[in-house]
C-alpha cells in the first residue's frame, strides 16, 4: 500500500503510522456508556467513529478484537472529584426500581439505537459489574507495587508516590500544580493524602445499594478502575488502540493510565484516539448541561430544534461528514443537508446497477479517485475527505448515465465492487427508505401515539387519553408515564 494508516496518537500529540504490536492481530478497547439514560447524539459520535475504525481495519486485513465496555457501576455525579451519587443508584431511587434494572433498560436501548445506526457488534462487550473481582485483583497489585493506601475502607492511588517514578496527567498535559489550586475542599477529601488521589475502592455509605465485600470494606469500585481491569483481562498489559470521546481524556483516561502503569509497570496502550464533541448552540452536547437530544427524538422528531424525524442513516451521514477530531455542530439545517447528501449518494449505487456497459475503451477513468479515497481514510480516518471522493465519482457516473462518458464493463465491475466495498462495507451506509428496520418504524409509530396520548392529556381528556393506552396494552404494549417522559416495552 502506497500510503498506509496513520492515526492522531493523543498521548503524542502527533500523527503516527499504525504498526500493530502483534500483527495481524489488533486489539482496540473504546469506552462505552454509563447506561442511566436514553442514549443520544453524543453517544452516537463516538459509537460511529470507533466502528468505522473496526470496518476499516477488517478491510486491511486485520484480526480485530474490538472490545467496548458498558458501565454499571461506580461512576459518581461529580467526575472529576468522585464525590456525589452513583448515577446509575440515583436514577433508580428516583424511578423507584432496582439498579440492574436500570441497567438493563438503558444497556438495551443503547444496544438497540446502535443497530439501527447500522454499526457492527463489538467482539466483546463486558460490564464492569461483571469484573469485580479483576478490579479487585488489580487493587491488590496497585498496593502491593506501594502506588495506593487504604484509609477508613477506602482505597486511594497515591499520586505523589506515583510521579516520583512516572507523570501523571501526561495525557491531558496537566501539571499537578496547576490541579491543586484550582482543587475545591470537599467532604471526604481529609483521609486523602493529596487531593488529587482518586479512588480505586470506595466504602459503600449505609444507603449505597450496590456494594461488594472486600478485603477493605463492603463497598464498590471506582469509575475509572474498570477500564484499565477490563482492558487488561481480554487485551493483554500492552494492547493497540484505546478510544473514547475527548470529554474522557481527563480524568478518565489520566487516571486510567496511572493505575495500569502502577499495576502492570509499563504503559498498556500504544495509541490512544479521542473524538471530539457534538455542540448544539456552540456548547457541548451533554446530559449533564440539559442540552442533549436522544436518539429517539431524532427518529420521531419530538424536540424543539427538529422540524421533523430524521433517518438512522442520515444521522450515521451527518457525523462522518466531519472529521472525527473536528467538532462538528448540530442543526437542523445539518440534518436536511446531510438527508440530501445521502439520497445523491445512495441515487449513484442506483444508476451504477443500470449502466449498460460500452465500447472496448473506457473514457472514464477512477482508479486515482479509488486511491484517493483510500488514502484519505488512511490520512487518520478522515471520513469528511473520503465522502468528498465519493461526491467526485457520483459526478463522472451521472456523466456516464447521460452518455457524455462511456466505460467498458470490466471498469464497470470494478466501479461496482468500489462502491459496495467504501459505502456500505466500510462507511457503514445503506439506503434509508428501502432498509429500514422494521423496529424503527414501530418505534416511529409508537412515539406518534404517545405524542397524542400527551396532548390528549394536556386538554385534560383523559377519556382518549386512557383509550390509547388501554388499546396499546391490549396488544401487549405497555405504556409507563415517568419524570422524563413516557417510555414503552412489550409484555
Amino acid at each position: 500500500m502506497e500510503h498506509p494508516l496513520h492515526i492522531y496518537n493523543s498521548i503524542s500529540r502527533k500523527i503516527e503510522q499504525f504498526i500493530p504490536l502483534n500483527p495481524p492481530f489488533v486489539g482496540l478497547y473504546v469506552c462505552g456508556p454509563t447506561v442511566y439514560s436514553e442514549p443520544h447524539l453524543g453517544h452516537v459520535r463516538m459509537a460511529i467513529t470507533f466502528d468505522v475504525l473496526y470496518r476499516y481495519l477488517l478491510h486491511l486485513g486485520y484480526k480485530v478484537r474490538y472490545v467496548r465496555n458498558i458501565t454499571d457501576v461506580g461512576h459518581l455525579e461529580d467526575e472529576i472529584t468522585g464525590q456525589g451519587e452513583d448515577r446509575i443508584t440515583k436514577k433508580a431511587r428516583i424511578e423507584q426500581l432496582e439498579p440492574m434494572e436500570i441497567v438493563q433498560r438503558y444497556k438495551l436501548a443503547f444496544q438497540e439505537a446502535l443497530k439501527e445506526l447500522n454499526t457492527l457488534p463489538p467482539s466483546i462487550e463486558p460490564q464492569a459489574s461483571g469484573h469485580i473481582i479483576e478490579q479487585q485483583e488489580m487493587i491488590r497489585q496497585i498496593l502491593a507495587n506501594g502506588y495506593a493506601y487504604e484509609v477508613n475502607g477506602s482505597v486511594y492511588f497515591d499520586i505523589d508516590t506515583y510521579n516520583k517514578n512516572y507523570t501523571y496527567g501526561k495525557l491531558s498535559g496537566r501539571r499537578i500544580e496547576d490541579m491543586l489550586v484550582n482543587t475545591r475542599e470537599l467532604e471526604g477529601q481529609a483521609e486523602k493524602r493529596n487531593p488529587l488521589d482518586f479512588a480505586l475502592w470506595k466504602k459503600a455509605s449505609p444507603e449505597h445499594i450496590m456494594r461488594w465485600p472486600s478485603e477493605w470494606s463492603e463497598g464498590f469500585p471506582g469509575w475509572h478502575l474498570e477500564c484499565s481491569a477490563m482492558g487488561t483481562k481480554y487485551l493483554g498489559k500492552t494492547f493497540d488502540i484505546h478510544g473514547g470521546g475527548m470529554d474522557l481524556i481527563f480524568p478518565h483516561h489520566d487516571c486510567e493510565i496511572a493505575q495500569s502503569v502502577a499495576a502492570n509497570g509499563k504503559e498498556h496502550v500504544r495509541y490512544w484516539m479521542h473524538n471530539n464533541m457534538i455542540t448544539i448552540d456552540g456548547q457541548k452536547m451533554a446530559r449533564s448541561l440539559n442540552n442533549f437530544i436522544t436518539l429517539r427524538q431524532l427518529f420521531s422528531g419530538e424536540h424543539e430544534k427538529l422540524e421533523r424525524p430524521y433517518g438512522p442513516m442520515t444521522i450515521r451521514f451527518f457525523i462522518l461528514q466531519a472529521h472525527y477530531r473536528s467538532t462538528l455542530d448540530f442543526s437542523n439545517d445539518a440534518l436536511q443537508a446531510a438527508e440530501k447528501a445521502l439520497m445523491r449518494l445512495m441515487n449513484t449505487l442506483v444508476q451504477v446497477e443500470e449502466i449498460k456497459p460500452v465500447g472496448k475503451r473506457s473514457t472514464t477513468v477512477f482508479d486515482d479517485l479509488y486511491k484517493k479515497f483510500f488514502n484519505s481514510l488512511n490520512d487518520d480516518l478522515n471520513t469528511a475527505k473520503a465522502i468528498a471522493v465519493l461526491f467526485d465519482i457520483s459526478d463522472k457516473v451521472a456523466s456516464i448515465v447521460n452518455g457524455k462518458e462511456k466505460i467498458i464493463e470490466k471498469k464497470l465491475t470494478g466501479l461496482k465492487d468500489f462502491l459496495k466495498k467504501a459505502v456500505k462495507d466500510i462507511l457503514g451506509l445503506k439506503s434509508e427508505e428501502k432498509e429500514a428496520s422494521n423496529s424503527s418504524r414501530e418505534q416511529a409509530l409508537l412515539d406518534i401515539i404517545i405524542n397524542l396520548r400527551h396532548e390528549a392529556r394536556k386538554n385534560k381528556d383523559f377519556a382518549v387519553s386512557d383509550s390509547l393506552r388501554d388499546k396499546l396494552a391490549a396488544i401487549g404494549i405497555v405504556l409507563k408515564d415517568t419524570k422524563e417522559g413516557t417510555t414503552w416495552e412489550k409484555l
